[in-house]
């Protein structure tokens, strides 16, 4: 299989340390695409788990070697500390293996465009003011993630569609929270306080593309669920790339503008 050409790619809340991470799908991923910028959003080890009961398998060992060598060949590696991995932020501005950490990172697109790039956990009312209650929410999390696999497993063995319920589960919880703490409208505001079109984030493992306000508000996803990415191709234009199933996410295509963009793994191009 031909690898897949994009000029950016954003991939966040990979949970590395983990036993959630869908390891396979995305060293996969890596392995097929490539890119000129590749920005890590956030989550990318979860070293909060760490203190807990780490799980680091070989093929891990394969996803961070793939990185460095991206990194090491000429692609412009970006890594944007979350809230797993909050103890990486006191390196900002730093360069390590020419992977370069920043709290924070505009992106222009090919086109002129330019976004704001973070995690997105400081727009989190519950991670910022409630930290105990979003110790609790990670760990039922945790929970119904082990519930979901014996979910899938029983799917497959029965040839039926599978359907996340941890996911589902999780959405409606962000839902509440962001209505109480106007996430959007932080959202908004931090744009404009940056003198950018839009924003591009993590953190809530949904991803997504939608206007508010007149501001495009992109997210990229998860590899513990969804296994989604945002990509830019060579024109400038943003989309959503689901890998496990080979198709775009359906509940992404929030823009009109957007809707024809979804088509052979949204927008690579294997030439």
């Amino acid at each position: 299989m031909p690898r897949l050409h994009f000029r950016s790619i954003w991939i966040s809340d990979l949970h590395l340390g983990t036993q959630n991470l869908e390891n396979e799908q995305l060293l996969d991923f890596l392995l097929q695409s490539e890119s000129e910028f590749l920005y890590l959003v956030g989550d990318i080890f979860d070293l909060l788990q760490a203190q807990k009961k780490w799980h680091w398998p070989k093929i891990n060992d394969r996803i961070v070697k793939t990185i460095l060598e991206k990194a090491e060949n000429g692609t412009k590696v970006f890594y944007l500390p979350g809230n797993h991995d909050h103890m990486l932020r006191k390196f900002n501005g730093s360069t390590f293996n020419n992977i370069h950490i920043q709290n924070e990172v505009i992106h222009e697109t090919v086109g002129g465009h330019r976004y704001l790039v973070l995690h997105g956990d400081t727009f989190d009312p519950v991670v910022q003011h409630c930290p105990w209650l979003a110790s609790i929410g990670s760990t039922i999390y945790e929970i119904l993630l082990k519930i979901n696999s014996r979910r899938h497993l029983n799917r497959r063995q029965s040839n039926r569609k599978q359907w996340s319920f941890s996911a589902w589960m999780k959405h409606r919880v962000k839902i509440a929270v962001n209505v109480l703490g106007r996430f959007e409208k932080v959202i908004v505001r931090k744009a404009v306080e940056h003198q950018v079109e839009g924003l591009i984030c993590g953190h809530i493992h949904r991803a997504g593309i939608r206007e508010i306000e007149n501001m495009l508000y992109t997210n990229a996803g998860d590899w513990v669920e969804s296994c989604t990415a945002l990509a830019e191709n060579h024109t400038g234009q943003l989309g959503i790339v689901e890998w496990r199933n080979q198709y775009p996410l359906e509940e992404a295509v929030a823009v009109k503008a957007y809707e024809d963009l979804y088509r052979n793994r949204c927008l690579a191009s294997p030439n």
